[in-house]
């Protein structure tokens, strides 16, 4: 069992990884300019701290089999220390820098923003892997999920928007003869009130085959790197390209915004939904080897 679940871990981690290593290339304007589907960047995609917070997650349901709070924040810790130049934002360098030096993860995490804490996208760009343990029963994901987002991000946008991506990412691995329709309805029916669930009731109006950009308009795409502003953008991707990565890849970088986060989020869901076989086999060549030495050959 806990075979089966490292290796959803790693389709989910591999989905989120590549996503964000090819979201990250389209921030070079000559990338963006000269790249096509039949011509796309070139290797290595570089990851950012995207997958790095994302690799601390998955390591921490490896060992403890569910989100230690205190093992989680050691993880992003390390890996910060590891490698900083990953593309930290300042509001997450301070606080991993701070507890480093001593300082308590859960005081920290409150102050920030004056008191109002992060709600900043970072707690639903690396939540997907959580599906690997949880996507069985939806209470529990909802709580681990809070509790992998609380670690850096407090504020109660960005632990709905963690939420909302999880349990996205579950319904994908479980789901059968369900269309994609149904995905942000039911996502909705799990949130507590909040501008992501106002957010993703809007995008649920426009059907699947709507122009990307028009979403884009409406809601944002992260370029404020806000839980409201990239989340139901992402949700509302992934359900519009559940059977095809690619497709859901080239889309969301082509919008612009948060490329390596949206990315990121739309990858790793979409990843669930159409497994290993369905991320181009090349694709996975390009993004740079993976800095997890517990991860399964």
């Amino acid at each position: 069992m806990t075979e089966d679940r490292l290796g959803r871990a790693c389709l989910s981690l591999d989905g989120l990884s590549i996503g964000d290593a090819f979201g990250q290339q389209f921030f070079s304007p000559n990338v963006a300019a000269e790249s096509k589907r039949s011509n796309p960047p070139t290797p290595p995609w570089n990851y950012t701290d995207d997958t790095e917070m994302a690799i601390a997650l998955t390591e921490t349901l490896r060992v403890c089999e569910s989100v230690d709070q205190e093992f989680f924040v050691q993880q992003l810790v390390e890996r910060y220390q590891s490698e900083p130049n990953r593309g930290y934002g300042a509001g997450a360098r301070r606080l991993l820098e701070d507890v480093a030096e001593g300082g308590c993860w859960k005081t920290l995490s409150q102050q920030m923003f004056s008191g109002s804490g992060s709600h900043g996208n970072g707690a639903a760009m690396r939540v997907s892997p959580l599906v690997a343990w949880f996507a069985d029963d939806i209470d529990l994901t909802i709580k681990q999920a809070a509790l992998s987002a609380e670690v850096t991000h407090t504020h109660p946008e960005a632990i709905v928007g963690a939420i909302a991506v999880a349990l996205s990412s579950g319904w994908a691995w479980r789901r059968r003869s369900e269309q994609p329709e149904e995905l942000i309805p039911w996502v909705i029916s799990k949130l507590d009130q909040s501008e992501v669930r106002r957010r993703l009731e809007w995008v649920a109006t426009y059907p699947l085959d709507t122009w990307a950009y028009t979403i884009a308009s409406q809601v944002g795409c992260g370029d404020e790197i806000s839980s409201q502003d990239t989340v139901p953008f992402c949700l509302w991707m992934a359900a519009a390209h559940l059977n095809d990565y690619s497709e859901a890849m080239w889309t969301a970088a082509r919008v612009g915004g948060d490329m390596d986060t949206t990315c990121a989020i739309i990858g790793g869901i979409v990843a669930m939904s159409v497994g290993s076989e369905g991320i181009p086999a090349d694709w996975k060549l390009n993004r740079e080897p993976l800095g997890w030495s517990s991860r399964p050959n």
